[in-house]
């Protein structure tokens, strides 16, 4: 039996929740009493829309009035999964498709290998084979994942097997449709598989890799702190401070140097800012890393990068027992002390929050926050889940926690460090003018932005757009069959039990899906501004850079202004140069890193008053290069449906 997800409205100021899982009830019905009904998730967000007469009533309009004109509609919701309808395939009735299959390279246990070796390997697939060669494969293994990936795509197609073993394999999928298909079918017809069981040693029970049912209850616990006014106080309270805080110490170098500073490390910087703002709006906690050492950064990178490895491993020694690894194998022992790192801090963060709730308790403080959605002092995610009473240890809540902590600093400081690079390069100082325009047009001398100026900066937010399409963190989201599934366009069958490479990275850069300028950086391509910003829905899953389907990330409006509140302080009052002769390479650690840093030289720009930069047509602004006939008209688009209210359905049926 098919059926078509329920999906409530989610818009993000009155709404419905979905309805608490029974073991957490009690607790549920606790903080849905307390909230009232005027709170909603950002679990996912729909842009705002606009008809093409709205950029062709006028001649000239400044960048913050296309803003304005939709900023109603700029924090719709597009409509959110009610978890508790789906229903997860059976383990008992589907036994022989999902046991052990425990990830790469552990199917040569499976009883049905000998079916899989014949059925993908023995030519009677219809799915082609990608040509690997032993440089491809050195290099898959040693660097970037998802760069070898993209070279066999564009020898063999959207979708593509993958040898990786004498009888382990991933179909690799880049076609939207396809994408669409595999993402909105979690549970059904399948789960994370391979990266959750790599990424188990770090992130334990958090909510980020955990499958099914379990994974059910913790989103649902989850979700609900990302809520709007939270999101809108961090941009005032967090993004703003830390961003003024990063780039006036560059000042302050660029001071003692003379007034120019050399070799600046900006991939440093972008991820010293986000683990402070990640600290502060989770923990309540400033690590201050931008001033002091801190040990969390490297112990991310450490273990991220492990995950990414064991995902890959054609030998899965990571299996063996731990204190073994940890004395034969110095990468073992390095990820594990990373992990150790990693879980002291938030483990300490969480009992500390946890005796400020008691004290409160204990003078009848601690539920006035909940009235307002949000504690004044303390408008933390750790802060909500612990007074919201949630049922559940102090391990689980770390995992939680930790899962946010290793994923959104990490995230958000990679599309920031890519970003930064295309902006500084010649071929792209007339995207860069642009930018700084419009944050002299709406900041002038202000020195960081708030939630209000944000609503007014649309360009802005369209590089960072653009710096997700061609930089996605993370490139490549894993998923495993378990049951048979067709693929659209008659690209090929999935068969039970097989592991997958959902390859974001190939899906945004892709000529297919984005024109023969697919890899140049042109943030206009997505349509004009008065089309609103681009997200799966409206580009046809061609543009998918926070997962899709019930496992979309919650945190997506989080990142975004984050990122902007970087880049709106850091490009209005510092110039930059790349440096000279100094490569920045690609690799990867589970997101897309430099090898050797991304290095600027940094000077002071002059400050300019509001509305007193260049002047710019935001209303009929157009790509500033050549994107190819066409593609601009199609940077936005609605499929599936039309009128006003198409843009935010997302039917796709699931096994009931």
């Amino acid at each position: 039996m098919h059926g078509v997800i329920a999906s409530p409205s989610v818009s993000l100021a009155l709404g419905r929740r979905a309805p608490p899982a029974r073991a957490n009830r009690r607790a549920s019905s606790r903080r849905a009493r307390a909230r009232g009904a005027t709170t909603k998730t950002f679990a996912s967000v729909r842009e705002p829309e606009t008809t093409s007469s709205s950029s062709s009533s006028s001649s000239s309009s400044s960048s913050a009035s296309v803003a304005v004109e939709t900023a109603d509609k700029w924090s719709d919701g597009i409509e959110e999964f009610d978890v508790d309808a789906i229903e997860f395939v059976s383990p008992q009735k589907d036994a022989a498709a999902i046991s052990n299959k425990d990830g790469a390279g552990a199917t040569m246990a499976a009883p049905d290998w000998m079916t899989q070796l014949n059925r993908l390997w023995g030519g009677k697939s219809e799915i082609p084979v990608a040509d690997a060669k032993l440089d491809d494969i050195t290099g898959l293994l040693g660097g970037g994942l998802f760069q070898p990936l993209f070279k066999w795509m564009k020898e063999a197609g959207p979708v593509y097997l993958l040898p990786t073993g004498p009888i382990t394999s991933y179909v690799v999928v880049s076609d939207p449709d396809c994408i669409k298909q595999v993402l909105f079918n979690y549970g059904s017809k399948y789960i994370k598989g391979t990266i959750a069981e790599a990424g188990a040693f770090l992130f334990g029970l958090g909510v980020a890799l955990q499958e099914n049912e379990a994974w059910k209850i913790r989103r649902k616990a989850v979700a609900p702190s990302l809520h709007r006014r939270y999101v809108e106080a961090m941009v005032d309270r967090c993004f703003g401070p830390c961003a003024d805080r990063m780039v006036s110490l560059v000042e302050d170098q660029i001071n003692a140097d003379g007034g120019r500073r050399e070799r600046v490390n900006m991939e440093s910087k972008f991820s010293q800012a986000a683990l402070d703002i990640i600290g502060i709006s989770v923990f309540n906690y400033d690590f201050k890393a931008l001033t002091s050492a801190a040990p969390v950064i490297q112990a991310t990178y450490t273990a991220l990068k492990e995950v990414e490895t064991r995902s890959m491993d054609l030998l899965p020694t990571w299996r063996l027992p731990e204190q073994f690894l940890r004395i034969v194998s110095p990468r073992q022992k390095a990820a594990q002390d990373a992990v150790t790192v990693i879980q002291e801090v938030t483990t300490k963060l969480v009992d500390d929050c946890k005796k400020m709730v008691e004290e409160e308790e204990a003078v009848g403080g601690a539920e006035a926050w909940a009235r307002d959605y949000l504690n004044d002092a303390n408008p933390s995610v750790l802060r909500y889940l612990i007074a919201a009473r949630e049922e559940v240890s102090s391990t689980q809540l770390r995992d939680d926690l930790l899962s946010l902590l290793v994923a959104g600093h990490e995230t958000t400081a990679s599309v920031l460090t890519w970003g930064t690079f295309e902006l500084l390069k010649p071929e792209n100082a007339e995207q860069l003018r642009l930018l700084r325009a419009e944050l002299d047009e709406v900041l002038g001398d202000k020195p960081f932005p708030d939630y209000a100026d944000m609503l007014k900066l649309p360009y802005l937010e369209r590089c960072f757009h653009e710096s997700m399409r061609l930089y996605p963190q993370p490139p490549v989201y894993t998923r495993r069959a378990v049951v048979e599934d067709v693929l659209p366009h008659g690209l090929g069958t999935i068969p039970a039990g097989q592991d997958l490479l959902v390859s974001i990275y190939n899906l945004h850069r892709s000529p297919a899906n984005w024109g023969p300028a697919s890899q140049a950086f042109e943030p206009m391509r997505f349509g004009p501004l008065s089309a609103g910003q681009p997200n799966e829905l409206n580009t046809g899953y061609r543009y998918t850079p926070f997962s899709a389907g019930p496992r979309r990330c919650p945190g997506d409006k989080f990142a975004v202004l984050e990122g902007m509140a970087i880049w709106a302080v850091l490009f209005r009052r510092l110039d930059m140069e790349l440096v000279a002769g100094h490569d920045v390479v690609m690799t990867s650690g589970a997101t897309i890193h430099t090898r050797d840093g991304m290095l600027v030289n940094a000077t002071r720009r002059e400050t300019r008053r509001k509305g007193g930069g260049d002047a710019v047509d935001w209303a009929n602004l157009r790509p500033a290069k050549d994107i190819g006939e066409g593609w601009w008209e199609r940077g936005i688009e609605t499929k599936g449906g039309s009128g006003a209210d198409a843009k935010s359905k997302c039917p796709m049926p699931f096994v009931k």
